[in-house]
């Protein structure tokens, strides 16, 4: 009777469509454990793998055993119908039996070929930044965009994004959810606000490949701008950069990363921070507040400072319009010979353009009246239009002026947002000063000519190129990165 009841169960399960279901099944089966051993014996781990291992094939498994019930349904009530055991017989003398049965091995030789060759090419696929930038996430145009530009170019988007393992796919997927849904509805903000609030931490992300407390040392950094006279005058900085790190004891711009600071702010973009703690390397305890704030810091949330905290645009820096056209000048993209080509290039770029088919023809027609038939005119127009492409995007009000950058302080607050000699102690023993210039980096030459080859060791205070200027001025309150 046992017998019979397992005979009309399995009865139920002798037909194309459950047997299609099996396949898939054993499909999803072949590619899961495919795609962990590629992923046992990859040297690194790839971020995306988790879609593919844990999402996807299991996905295809869960298909097929709805296909497998499905036809399971369907047959039962056939044979219910008919009142007779309707099975599925193949009959190896028959002739056509045989035929079915080879195209059904080879279509299953086939399918788990095509299963393997498919999850693995897609294993590389999903994590490249094709993939991120383009195929599916094309709202971040500005981000690909500047991504590729950046020191980071050969870094995938999932390597900071996503990162390693089962729980930080699920983790980014989670948040992303939010985001496909407004991409859906086309209601996601323009430009997409930072910093991004779930971001994986810098140590699981860059500290893979760099190490904050090993000693660097200074760094020797050259800075070349040009002025917005007639003559495109160059100014030239030589600064040797105090990067230090920790050898004995802490020292230099990376003492910050050696040492624990804890910080908080007020405004969204942590531009406004008006308390600091700092636990240096001997355990000693410092907390300085900025002048007028009294607040409890209990109502705001601390943050422990760490690389992105000044490194914000590690691979998606918007250039600024003068930082860009100097580049430009000093590579020989840009004539420094046509008179006032820098202002009148940065003055260009700066306008507000509806498109980017609009800028480019508009910053070609703005140049043309400037320089009618000047034959120096076409390497120059085609330069800005490329640093219009690569920075500015209309489409997402992207742009330099959207997204603060906290490396310097020049057209940003950056260091400044705590050395500014507002940061004082409880003690009022103590402050956080800004006018030590030499603290962080030495001035060796400045200007032009002749003057560059006078390197002072020691340092040399700032001598602005125009005047106006006094020691103790904060750069951005006048330098903005445009006109």
């Amino acid at each position: 009777m046992q017998e019979s009841i397992e005979s009309s169960r399995l009865a139920r399960l002798r037909n194309w469509i459950s047997l299609a279901g099996f396949i898939v099944i054993l499909g999803g089966l072949f590619a899961f454990f495919l795609l962990f051993i590629v992923d046992l014996i990859q040297p690194r781990s790839n971020p995306y793998v988790g879609i593919l291992t844990y999402m996807i094939a299991p996905a295809f498994m869960v298909l097929g055993a709805g296909l497998v019930v499905l036809g399971g349904l369907l047959r039962h009530r056939q044979l219910k119908a008919a009142r007779e055991d309707v099975r599925l017989m193949i009959d190896l003398n028959r002739a056509r039996d045989l035929r079915i049965l080879a195209a059904f091995a080879g279509g299953l030789v086939l399918f788990l070929f095509l299963s393997a060759v498919g999850s693995y090419q897609g294993y590389h696929v999903v994590a490249s930044t094709t993939f991120c930038g383009q195929a599916c996430h094309s709202i971040v145009e500005p981000e690909y965009v500047t991504h590729q530009h950046s020191a980071h170019a050969h870094v995938a988007c999932v390597e900071c994004h996503v990162g390693p393992g089962i729980t930080s796919f699920v983790k980014s997927k989670l948040s992303g959810a939010y985001h496909a849904f407004t991409t859906l509805l086309d209601t996601y903000p323009r430009p997409i606000p930072t910093p991004i609030q779930n971001l994986r931490p810098a140590r699981e992300t860059c500290e893979q490949c760099h190490w904050p407390t090993k000693f660097v040392g200074n760094r020797m950094k050259t800075r070349t701008h040009y002025l917005t006279d007639a003559a495109n005058s160059e100014y030239t900085v030589n600064l040797l950069l105090k990067v230090g790190g920790q050898r004995s004891k802490a020292h230099g711009i990376h003492w910050h990363v050696a040492n624990k600071v804890e910080y908080l702010a007020t405004d969204p973009r942590r531009q406004v921070i008006p308390w600091v703690r700092v636990t240096d390397d001997e355990g000693k305890v410092s907390e300085f507040r900025a002048r007028g704030f009294t607040n409890e810091v209990a109502e705001h949330a601390v943050r422990v400072m760490d690389c992105l905290d000044c490194h914000n645009r590690p691979a998606h820096a918007y250039r600024t319009p003068n930082d860009a056209v100097d580049a430009a000048i000093s590579r020989g993209r840009i004539d420094r010979s046509l008179a006032f080509i820098r202002s009148n290039a940065t003055a260009l770029l700066v306008q507000p353009y509806a498109t980017r088919e609009e800028a480019e023809q508009k910053i070609a027609t703005g140049l043309h009246g400037l320089y009618t038939g000047d034959p120096r005119l076409s390497a120059a127009i085609q330069a800005v239009q490329e640093i219009y492409r690569d920075n500015f995007f209309p489409q997402m009000k992207a742009k330099w002026s959207a997204y603060p950058e906290n490396i310097g302080h020049k057209d940003w607050p950056g260091c400044t947002r705590c050395h500014d000699d507002e940061h004082r102690s409880t003690d009022g023993q103590k402050v956080i000063g800004f006018k030590d210039c030499n603290a962080c980096h030495l001035i060796l030459a400045q200007g032009s000519g002749g003057a560059l080859t006078q390197l002072t060791p020691e340092g040399q205070p700032f001598q602005h190129p125009e005047e106006g200027y006094e020691l103790g001025d904060k750069c951005h309150n006048c330098h903005t990165g445009g006109p």
